[in-house]
């Protein structure tokens, strides 16, 4: 191996040229000069090998001929190499380490300036970008493979990937507005730094002990974002304890971003192919658009079937609709709540009214999983509620209130009160829930007192 690397060396300077000397193309259709830069990129990576000493490892070997190919491919005249220079870059990744995936990065490069549109360039760009931990910038190459690549099935590991790394930084969003909401103070450490991306890893600690270390931030690299959210965590429970609710919620923010750091999360096949959200999803998915929640009665139903009716014309004025539980008639719904009742839930009817959102709201745990994959119906939803929103009433994360007497909260009041937490819509509006039977007297008056204006068909609420 030492001879074919040593004789692969030469044959890579031969064409490509030594460092420190610009690559040209060579006069009668020689290589393009992106690729003659991606070759002697490859002999830089061959020469640092070779002074590495024996290679015993398999994967080297495989980068080792997939250079040789390359090589063969630039020095061929008329060989279409582009394809040879994609397979170089993603063995270089599978060979693994920093090394490996700069030389990766550095072939994406080439390849993206040789070919914009080729979505196997962007994702080699964006997995290269991953794996350095450099993930802001590995969403923007993924979004480009993804606005090039017309197979909606091979697309899913990607949508997947973008949505593992967005999820992590939104844990740290939320840690940065939860560390910033309690320190109530600008001038200490703890706020944000002034672009509104990061804030210091001491902060909140109330000394000098924080000064100097690495600002948390969605946008620092993977492991520096991990060592900074690392010492958050340390700085503030030793300021405030464990008990403290914020120090609680930060920890759990902390190991959520450690397993989405760690895992993508798996598609369940149980789960009809659609996709978890979790409360960030669904704070985007509300954040400045308007909302109403059509109560299911019916009169409601009947007025709203009507052709022409100024309640259905009301109704799809909205950006987001809201039903809850067993609708009466098919109609639009772009979130479809509903809640599990009695003993055995999983037992109830499926599912299979089309809706972008399901949410699903039950305890304890085993039940509401159980009812996930006996009633969900495959292709009946993109998107369904993941665990952090099956009981947003009562989980300390969220609203943490607690049971009272007058039995279990409606699936509309539930809904309410998680648009409220959000805090991210536009407008809420109640749509046909002027009977008396619709909500319980508590709902009723913690809907009074945020009730915005009202007409003959809604209950306009703005939303504190």
């Amino acid at each position: 191996m030492g001879q074919t690397l040593t004789g692969l060396l030469t044959s890579v300077r031969a064409i490509a040229g030594r460092p420190g000397t610009p690559p040209r193309a060579r006069p009668g259709g020689g290589p393009d000069p992106a690729l003659l830069a991606a070759l002697r990129l490859c002999g830089d990576h061959l020469a640092a090998l070779a002074a590495s000493g024996p290679l015993t490892d398999a994967r080297r070997t495989r980068l080792i001929a997939s250079i040789g190919a390359l090589t063969t491919a630039c020095s061929t005249p008329g060989a279409d190499a582009f394809d040879a220079l994609l397979r170089t870059g993603q063995q270089a990744l599978d060979s693994g380490g920093e090394a490996g995936a700069r030389l990766a990065l550095a072939l994406a490069d080439e390849a993206t300036a040789l070919r914009g549109r080729s979505k196997g360039a962007w994702r080699l760009r964006g997995n290269a970008l991953d794996a350095l931990g450099r993930r802001e910038e590995a969403i923007t190459a993924y979004e480009r493979h993804l606005a090039l690549q017309q197979n909606a099935a091979a697309s899913r590991d990607v949508e997947r990937r973008i949505a593992t790394l967005r999820a992590a930084g939104d844990r740290i969003d939320e840690a940065l507005a939860l560390v910033g909401d309690g320190d109530g103070d600008g001038g200490r450490g703890g706020g944000k730094d002034r672009d509104g991306d990061g804030v210091g890893a001491g902060a909140g600690a109330g000394t000098g002990a924080g000064a100097g270390a690495v600002r948390l931030s969605r946008r620092l690299p993977a492991a520096e974002a991990r060592a900074a959210f690392t010492d958050l965590v340390r700085r503030r429970t030793a300021e405030l304890g464990t008990a403290d609710p914020a120090v609680r919620r930060l920890a759990a923010l902390y190991t959520e971003h450690r397993r989405l750091s760690d895992h993508d999360p798996m598609a369940d096949p149980l789960l009809g192919g659609a996709e978890p959200i979790g409360v960030p999803g669904l704070r985007r998915l509300v954040a400045g658009r308007t909302v109403c929640l059509v109560a299911d009665t019916p009169r409601t139903a009947e007025q709203e079937q009507r052709p022409g009716s100024s309640p259905a014309a009301l109704i799809e004025g909205y950006d987001l609709v809201v039903r809850c539980d067993a609708p009466r008639h098919a109609a639009r719904t772009d979130l479809h709540a509903c809640t599990l009742r009695g003993d055995t839930p999983w037992k109830g009817p499926r599912w299979d009214r089309r809706a972008g959102v399901r949410l699903v709201f039950g305890d304890p745990l085993p039940h509401w999983r159980l009812a996930l994959r006996s009633r969900l119906v495959p292709g009946a939803q993109d998107r369904i509620g993941d665990a952090s929103l099956r009981r947003p009433l009562h989980d300390p994360a969220l609203i943490g209130g607690t049971a009272d007497g007058e039995g279990p909260a409606s699936t509309a009041y539930t809904v309410l009160r998680l648009l409220d937490f959000l805090g991210t819509p536009a407008r809420v509006d109640l749509i046909g829930f002027e009977g008396p039977a619709a909500l319980s007297p508590r709902e009723r008056e913690w809907i009074g007192a945020r009730t915005g204006t009202t007409d003959e068909t809604a209950v306009r609420i703005t939303l504190r």
